[in-house]
């Protein structure tokens, strides 16, 4: 599932216009990517967690002229998903 599909989904569900789900779903992806990015954790209780991983700097090689190269340290963002969906997902 795409982001419009999943638009469109939430329009048909909710029983409103693709314009006002599609503000919704913007609404809460871009409220998930404020909170990831100001350090916090989004916990959705049955659903999972949304977490920033701290990723340390290393030494990688170039496979095509085998020279080394210095990876600098960055961040990730993580989700870990929450026992419902699992249980869903595995037809429980």
């Amino acid at each position: 599932m795409n982001k419009n599909e999943l638009i469109a989904a939430v329009a048909e569900k909710c029983d409103v216009n693709k314009a006002q789900a599609g503000e919704a779903v913007e609404a809460v992806l871009g409220s998930v990517q404020e909170s990831l990015c100001a350090g916090n954790e989004v916990r959705l209780l049955g659903f999972g967690n949304f977490s920033v991983s701290d990723r340390k700097a290393t030494t990688a090689r170039n496979p095509r002229t085998g020279e080394t190269v210095q990876v600098a340290a960055s961040k990730a963002p993580k989700f870990k998903a929450g026992k419902a969906l699992k249980d869903a997902v595995n037809g429980r």
